[in-house]
């Protein structure tokens, strides 16, 4: 009974999507999870791989058309369900056999014992199609042990898709996490283990990304993992299966690979007996190797051509040996010699997966990625277009020499130490001639000059596709535009005091609390502290309701290489100074780290962004959705300022001021609501009164 591939559900706005490539063909033999064709939605390209083993038994829908979410792609099946569009592909290959049969019928009892003997699963398809094809006065005169001889031919398909699932011992599901109250699915982007590696509990196996965040999935269990079910770039709802993890032997990736090392041992001895007819008996035996090449490892390209033309070259010189006398069992694949020495030169191209990690490499050395890896997936597409890596003077290391996107990030993390070793050469040879004494003044100036121009980045001059995440900010920031009446209000606050506590603590409360501290946490709990009196800046305005928030939970604005990332202080009205430097020093890391989790990206009341840690002095941030403002604290500077002393008299004096801008939705929050604010977070600041809070 065949199985039907649909086009899977790609994301919750994605209804339909356009088959752009064919990676398998009718009448190919394909394994559980191997990828049967490209698909491209309006927001990822992906690969649609086979629910089960099999052939394809027919391509509904062509390249470059469209369909909706769940419609038939294609149906795969055993050999003999193929209908009439599956068939061209079959009788080209055992057309030729019949003529050095039927040329010595007389000589098939003795053939039988030999094709008999073989083990089903060892028989190459050509010798089986060769059995098929004996005339029927022969089949009557041969042996009743020979009967079986056909019939095991379908056995060995029959078996390939039950080979995938195989393991002794139990196991254990790895499932889709829920990743957060709101989220529903999640995409795998990288696998960090591979089927067959040890895992233990709580080691991370794979990373998994949402709308909200990036993270990496633990094993719940110790042992081996045995199956990967959900590949790279696809997207599955939470709950869902993606891996089986425990103490049975692993699936094999590809269920048909593993028998090519066999077959070439194992197809001489199914030749009609020892009677070898020169070269119109060789041509069966090298079609025959050349299809269970071209069958274990599909993605061998040229590789199969060259063993294939290895072979011919070898097998007309066995023929003394073959007349030498009838051929049978074990003696047989001695007697066949020059077959087993062959093995040895044509390993290289067309190692199996279970040898890839020894075959593979040795052979993309010897070709380039145009003859071994002439295939590349869209991720690793992607991927070398954003790293800029160019992927012709790469060597891969996936099976027959397929460039993985580990290739290309390893070449992006060399490149860019070629980089940094180059710039800080230079960077050495300049200094060393600007502290050169014989060197003239102006040659000294212009070497200054030279080292503070910025370097030139890379992506200067190209083009790239935006990441998943800097997609979701455009989206946001433009729907928390044209969904809110956003203006921003700004005030000078001195911070002298603060400054001046801050210098005398910060040795003690870095020893005492572990944590470094700066400014921000200063201005955290100011303003916390001002929202329980102006509960409207805490507020949310939701079609004709307006909800006053009991807890204040501030989003913290951080600067990722991946983007902007706000991570929330939870109920940080109930925090004190030093909890709340505590809570920013930990979402910080782990946010850049890529550790923090969805539940801690979602919920905030009020935000925070430090946005004069580069030196700006005051910026219009845009207020998130869910909440009515956000505030802005700019870079803190020493200038002169008019202050007045305790008699009333003015003078000028050296200060740190700095800017508070708060950014708000006008249709809750008033002007006279965002000043009255502002005010009360100036005068907390101003007052300098964290003595108590510093253990001063």
């Amino acid at each position: 009974m065949s199985d039907s591939v649909r086009m899977p559900a790609l994301g919750e706005s994605v209804t339909e999507g356009t088959v752009t490539r064919w990676l398998k063909q009718v009448g190919d033999s394909v394994a559980v999870d191997e990828p049967l064709l490209e698909v491209s939605t309006d927001k990822v390209d992906t690969e649609i791989p086979s629910p089960v083993a099999g052939t394809l038994l027919e391509i509904l829908v062509p390249e470059d058309e469209t369909v909706e979410v769940g419609a038939e792609l294609a149906r795969v099946g055993s050999p003999d369900e193929a209908g009439p569009s599956a068939a061209p592909a079959e009788p080209p290959q055992p057309q030729e056999a019949p003529a050095p049969q039927q040329a010595a019928p007389e000589q098939m009892p003795a053939e039988q014992p030999a094709s008999g003997s073989a083990p089903a699963d060892q028989a190459s398809d050509a010798a089986g199609q060769q059995a098929a094809q004996i005339p029927a006065e022969v089949d009557d005169s041969t042996a009743p042990e020979a009967q079986p001889a056909p019939e095991a031919q379908p056995a060995a398909p029959a078996q390939a898709p039950s080979a995938p699932q195989a393991s002794d011992g139990a196991s254990e599901d790895v499932r889709m996490p829920a990743l957060g109250e709101s989220v529903t699915e999640g995409t795998v982007t990288r696998w960090l283990k591979q089927v067959g590696e040890q895992v233990a509990v709580d080691e991370p196996l794979l990373e998994v990304s949402t709308d909200k965040v990036d993270t990496e999935i633990p094993s719940p269990v110790a042992g081996t993992l045995l199956e990967i079910l959900v590949g790279e770039d696809q997207t599955v709802e939470v709950g869902a299966p993606l891996a089986r993890v425990g103490t049975g032997s692993p699936a094999p990736a590809a269920p048909a690979a593993p028998a090519a090392p066999e077959e070439p041992a194992a197809a001489p001895p199914t030749q009609p007996g020892g009677d070898y007819s020169g070269p119109a008996g060789a041509e069966p035996q090298v079609e025959g190797t050349q299809q269970a090449s071209e069958q274990a490892v599909p993605e061998a390209g040229t590789a199969a051509e060259a063993q294939a033309a290895l072979v011919k070259d070898v097998v007309p010189e066995a023929t003394p040996q073959q007349d030498a006398g009838p051929v049978s069992g074990p003696e047989g694949a001695q007697a066949f010699a020059p077959s087993a020495e062959t093995q040895t030169p044509l390993e290289a191209p067309a190692a199996p997966p279970a040898e890839a990690s020894a075959a593979a490499p040795s052979a993309a050395e010897a070709a380039g990625p145009a003859q071994l890896g002439g295939y590349l997936t869209p991720l690793v597409r992607k991927l070398a277009a954003e790293k800029g890596v160019d992927l012709s003077a790469l060597t891969g290391t996936g099976v027959g020499g397929r460039i993985r996107k580990e290739d290309v990030l390893e070449a992006a993390e060399r490149a860019a130490a070629e980089r940094a070793e180059a710039e800080r050469a230079e960077a050495e040879r300049a200094q060393a001639a600007a502290a050169a004494p014989t060197e003239p003044a102006p040659t000294r100036r212009s070497h200054r000059a030279a080292s503070s121009a910025p370097e030139v980045s890379p992506l200067r001059g190209t083009t790239e596709k935006a990441s998943r995440l800097r997609q979701i900010i455009a989206s946001r920031m433009v729907e928390a535009m044209q969904s809110m009446a956003q203006l921003t209000t700004v005030v000078e606050v001195d911070v002298t005091r603060v400054a001046r506590l801050r210098a005398r603590a910060k040795d003690d409360f870095k020893a005492r609390e572990g944590v470094n501290l700066s400014y921000l946490p200063f201005f955290v709990l100011a303003a916390t502290e001002a929202l329980k009196a102006h509960p409207k800046i805490n507020g949310v305005l939701e079609g004709n309701q307006i909800t006053y928030h009991g807890q204040e939970n501030v989003g913290i604005a951080v600067d990722t290489d991946r983007g902007l990332v706000v991570p929330v202080i939870r109920e940080a009205g109930d925090l004190n100074l030093a909890g709340i430097a505590r809570k920013i020093a930990d979402l910080a890391a782990r946010t850049r780290q890529n550790k923090v989790t969805p539940d801690e990206l979602s919920g905030a009341t009020f935000t925070v962004t430090n946005t004069g840690w580069g030196g700006a002095l005051f910026d219009t941030p845009i207020v998130p959705i869910g909440t009515s403002a956000i505030l802005g604290t700019g870079a803190i500077v020493k200038r002169p300022v008019v202050a007045t002393d305790e008699d009333g008299d003015d003078y000028i004096a050296v200060r740190s001021m700095c800017y508070l801008s708060l950014s708000y939705d006008h249709r809750l929050v008033d002007g006279a609501d965002a000043s009255r604010y502002l005010a009360a977070v100036k005068k907390r600041l101003e007052d300098g009164d964290f003595e108590a809070e510093l253990g001063l």
